[in-house]
């Protein structure tokens, strides 16, 4: 096994897998700092352990990450709602006992699953059914938490059907480690081809990125321009008509262009909505143009690997 400190390969996964679960463990803290703790050093001992054990399947400790975020927010929704009145430290144990299920078993069959994780073993039918059913089987202890009369009991049996939960999913975790590592391998996978692709569609993404800024940016000053010269307000707000600023007439011509429409600014005059109109339009027309270059400049790679394989 390599030596841990000269290795730096570790650094990128780590850094990632690290950033996702701080960014995770900030944004479930709204319970105290007890739970983001735990689910930050849950992150950490997880990558540590998976590391030492598959120095070369980094892939797949960052697909972990991905795996662990998952489960670090559907169980702080479910949690928390089937069992409100549970305490930090309790809802701490009861995250954990799956997580430490799955590295417990992850460790036991190190072995069978260091073939997995390095790429050696293609999946099948089976790895699909069983994989199906691990889901199905946590979804239902998920409806019947949610759907028992727990949340009605006291914090102290609030907290052991909590536990009994997270003990039932840890027990399914670890019968089906196999599944659930080859699984975290194929996401890590599809992330690297997604992560290539972006960086071959680099280009065609900026420019739309930067005419659609320039569209926006254009638009907003329209808008400003038009409502400053105007006697009366052209655009209106929940309190009233509204003297535009270019901050409003930022947000305004950003929200229009990508249709989100959230209604805390409207045009109040005919001029002004036939304007929004006409982004609305060069907004559809950019995003036929953005799609026009993703699907040229895939096409036209495409065409220059065969042709560089036809010449080989």
């Amino acid at each position: 096994m390599r030596p841990f400190l000269r290795d730096r390969s570790w650094r990128r996964p780590f850094l990632a897998t690290m950033g996702l679960g701080a960014l995770v463990a900030a944004g479930v803290g709204d319970h105290g700092l007890l739970f983001p703790l735990v689910v930050l050093a849950s992150a950490a001992l997880g990558f540590g352990l998976l590391f030492r054990l598959f120095p070369e399947g980094l892939d797949f400790a960052l697909g972990t990450g991905v795996g662990f975020a998952t489960y670090a927010a559907l169980f702080t929704v479910v949690g928390r709602s089937a069992f409100p009145d549970t305490g930090a430290v309790v809802e701490g144990v009861a995250f954990l006992i799956p997580v430490l299920a799955f590295l417990w078993a992850v460790l036991r069959h190190r072995a069978r699953l260091r073939y997995i994780v390095e790429g050696g073993e293609p999946p099948d039918e089976e790895h699909l059914r069983r994989i199906g059913q691990f889901m199905l089987m946590v979804a239902a202890i998920a409806v019947a938490s949610l759907a028992s009369p727990a949340n009605r009991l006291g914090p102290e049996w609030q907290g052991v059907a909590m536990l009994a939960g997270s003990t039932l999913i840890g027990v399914l975790a670890a019968r089906t480690v196999r599944e659930l590592v080859r699984l975290l391998v194929d996401m890590a996978q599809v992330m690297d081809a997604i992560g290539a692709r972006a960086v071959a569609l680099m280009v065609p993404i900026a420019t739309y990125a930067a005419l659609f800024s320039l569209i926006a940016v254009v638009f907003a000053c329209l808008f400003r321009i038009a409502d400053g010269l105007s006697r009366t307000p052209l655009f209106a707000g929940p309190h009233g008509p509204i003297q535009l600023s270019f901050r409003d007439a930022l947000h305004f011509s950003i929200v229009t262009l990508s249709t989100v429409g959230y209604g805390d600014i409207w045009p109040t005059d005919d001029g002004a909505r036939l304007l929004g109109a006409v982004e609305v339009l060069a907004g559809q027309i950019l995003l036929l143009f953005g799609f026009y270059e993703i699907t040229r400049s895939r096409l036209s790679r495409k065409d220059e690997g065969n042709a560089a394989d036809d010449s080989g």
